[in-house]
């Protein structure tokens, strides 16, 4: 039977002692290092796969924190939009007072003059919130434009001005899950108001000698009127003194060149045309026609303004119109009578038109508006986010303070027992006990 011994010098025992005090005297001032900083990761030899989460968390926070900034900014500019529209609603609704106001009989040429001439203040006004720009310098209804104003009026400033014209690029950019456009649709909401009814538009013959007017006329049945068409023309017969007699007209249809039968004429009743109507007040002369047309027909045969009929006027457009009524024909300085034909049929025709702008600029604010819901809803989507990836960065990195105190004082404990444990090793050396 062999008998196997093991011998262990104090050296090593030293060295054993002296390495274990110094792993726990480490390991006990990293958790107070963690301890100190709140975070379980301080470099990413610590933990290389938390280090990679807690780095992507907080590129997510920071990309959020960009794209917040922009919307923010986004925001600022179609806050100053919608504002601007307002701001427009309440001129042309001014603007619309003034033209009810003008055609109070009582008003004289004169009274009508000054009314035009705040007319054209108002009109002005209208044109630089058009053209306003943000804090930024960016205008806010260039669609989808450059830096430059979208509005421009023509050389002569002649009213009615038909030179108003878009610069920008008609459209809007679209709205991301982030972002929301910088600038809003300026052609859409102070270009193209449609022509009289949007459908017909009717006018006075050129050579009318009476005081006949009327309104912009409505479709009464649809399929009728696109059977028949909308191309008519109302001749009038008026007895010539000394002749007395009732006033008639005959209505020609200008689609299939066929005439009605001659019919009496009472002020302020309906003339029926196929499937449209339009109601006339007003004493017509004799061989006075009115003529109605298709908005678009941009044929030059049947219609003398084809050039024209398929361009739908600009907001300021309709404002000139108004502005031109105020005047005498031909005139831009006398006041026109309040018996005028032209006068009376202009008005009911830009007061029309003035209120289909208003329903534009209305429609281009409600835009405005939606896009400002929208964006409150991405900022709350991205606190949910920015929460969510700080949670995340969280997780990663920070330190749970109540497990690192009880890892923190188990450490002690053990660097006190392993500084005992090298006290009595130093005791055992040979030398202690030779005397």
């Amino acid at each position: 039977m062999s008998n196997s011994f093991t011998r262990l010098s104090s050296a090593n025992g030293y060295d054993n002692a002296l390495r274990n005090l110094t792993t726990r005297y480490a390991t006990m001032s990293a958790l107070q290092e963690n301890m100190t900083s709140g975070k379980k990761i301080l470099r990413a030899s610590d933990d290389p796969t938390g280090a990679g989460q807690a780095e992507r968390a907080n590129t997510r926070i920071d990309r959020i924190k960009t794209e917040q900034r922009a919307l923010d900014t986004q925001v600022s500019a179609i806050t100053q939009a919608e504002a601007t529209l307002g701001n427009a609603t309440d001129l042309l609704t001014q603007f619309r007072t003034l033209v009810v106001q003008a055609g109070d009989g009582a008003n004289s040429p004169v009274e009508r003059d000054t009314i035009a001439k705040q007319l054209v203040s108002i009109r002005d006004e209208l044109l630089t919130l058009a053209n306003k720009k943000d804090s930024n310098g960016m205008p806010l209804f260039n669609g989808l434009g450059s830096t430059a104003a979208p509005f421009e009026t023509s050389a002569d400033g002649t009213a009615p001005d038909p030179d108003y014209k878009f610069n920008g690029l008609p459209g809007q950019t679209a709205a991301s899950t982030v972002a929301i456009p910088f600038t809003l649709d300026g052609n859409a909401a102070w270009m193209d108001v449609p022509q009289g009814n949007g459908v017909f538009k009717v006018s006075l013959g050129a050579t009318n000698t009476g005081k006949a007017f009327t309104d912009i006329g409505v479709v009464k049945d649809a399929s009728l009127m696109a059977s028949q068409g909308t191309k008519f023309t109302v001749t009038f017969t008026a007895p010539v003194a000394p002749a007395t007699g009732a006033t008639t007209y005959t209505v020609t249809n200008n689609t299939s060149n066929t005439t009605s039968a001659a019919q009496t004429y009472t002020a302020g009743q309906s003339i029926v045309m196929g499937g449209i109507s339009m109601v006339v007040r007003g004493v017509p002369g004799n061989g006075d026609t009115l003529n109605t047309l298709d908005v678009l027909d941009t044929n030059a045969l049947t219609n003398p303004n084809a050039a024209d009929a398929a361009k739908k006027p600009s907001i300021f457009d309709v404002l000139d119109r108004a502005i031109t009524s105020m005047y005498a024909v031909g005139s831009t300085t006398v006041g026109a009578n309040s018996f005028d034909a032209n006068f009376n049929q202009e008005q009911a025709i830009s007061l029309a038109q003035i209120d289909t702008s208003m329903e534009k600029i209305g429609a281009s604010r409600g835009k405005a508006g939606d896009l400002l819901t929208r964006a409150d809803r991405i900022t709350e989507t991205q606190t949910t986010n920015t929460i969510q990836a700080k949670t995340d960065k969280s997780n990663a990195e920070d330190i749970d303070m109540i497990a690192a105190a009880a890892d923190q004082s188990n450490q002690q404990t053990a660097y006190q027992a392993a500084l005992k444990s090298y006290a009595s090793i130093q005791k055992l050396s040979l030398f202690n006990f030779i005397g």
